[in-house]
């Protein structure tokens, strides 16, 4: 299949996608393909929709990646002022079990949020951003949090190793994982994007560790 053709059907594919996405509006997403790279533009009525956008499009075999340049353009009735959703994000944190208490900061300009602060997983740095992602009247977020550096074990290594065989079984031999003080660097190949996204996750539960690079290529064709 020539390229012209494999843009033009990943194209179809991705839109095909985003219109059976029931959470979605997609009236108003414009999308362009070009190698695999697909772009969005547009507008959605709310962030939560320009992230599960994003989500749907990286799920589809044969995206490589996604640069989203979706607008979130709110509904009259959806704005808040500034201080309104400030006093909504830190109450939402607060009622969240997963987020420490007083450990986030929080800031609003023009209805876009920043998340300050230092947490000790990185479960609660993430669902601190997915806690507050939902609220009415958020443009976007910027997710500042850090995560608490801890003493890194030295058979950590083995550790997340042993946690990748007990996720995905066999294929934990095509991931290869180094331990640089409290950074983690994958690579190797997976079948999928959700693969890829269940590993990192699985390296994030490790104790100690502050970073995460994930270099694993989605490849179909290396496990036929």
């Amino acid at each position: 299949m020539d390229t012209k053709r494999a843009n033009r059907d990943l194209r179809t594919r991705v839109l095909d996608e985003l219109d059976w996405e029931p959470s979605l509006d997609s009236a108003d997403i414009g999308v362009a393909v070009k190698e695999g790279i697909v772009t969005l533009t547009g507008h959605l009525s709310s962030y939560a929709q320009k992230r599960t956008a994003e989500r749907t499009v990286l799920r589809l075999a044969g995206v490589k990646g996604v640069a989203n340049d979706l607008d979130v353009r709110l509904p009259s009735e959806h704005r808040r002022s500034d201080a309104e959703l400030a006093r909504a994000v830190v109450e939402v944190l607060d009622h969240n079990v997963q987020v420490p208490a007083d450990t986030v900061k929080v800031k609003v300009d023009d209805g876009w949020v920043t998340l300050e602060g230092v947490v000790t997983w990185d479960y609660q740095r993430r669902r601190a951003e997915r806690a507050t992602r939902y609220l009415q009247g958020v443009k976007g977020i910027t997710n500042l949090l850090r995560v608490k550096e801890r003493p890194t074990p030295g058979d950590l290594r083995q550790r997340i190793k042993r946690a990748l065989e007990r996720r995905i079984d066999e294929e934990a031999e095509r991931v290869s994982v180094s331990v640089e003080g409290d950074k983690v660097v994958l690579t190797g190949t997976v079948a999928s994007w959700t693969d890829r996204d269940d590993i990192e996750d699985a390296v994030w539960a490790a104790p100690g560790i502050s970073e995460v690079e994930n270099n694993l290529t989605v490849s179909r064709s290396a496990y036929v």
